[in-house]
């Protein structure tokens, strides 16, 4: 399982930091989602490749 708590950003920096802005936020997001999708995608392939082994 993947770690949220990776970011290795001192807590100053990240308090003093300008916020990410809506444009930032939604591209972030859209990486975040199209990166799930692949995974998911590739789990999916997996078990069905597999499961054609199965049968009988």
């Amino acid at each position: 399982m993947k770690s949220n708590y990776s970011n290795v950003a001192q807590l100053k920096d990240l308090m003093t930091a300008p916020p990410m802005t809506a444009e930032q936020h939604a591209e972030v997001m859209r990486k975040r989602i199209a990166h799930r999708r692949m995974v998911e995608e590739a789990r999916e392939l997996k078990r069905a490749s597999s499961s054609n082994y199965d049968i009988r």
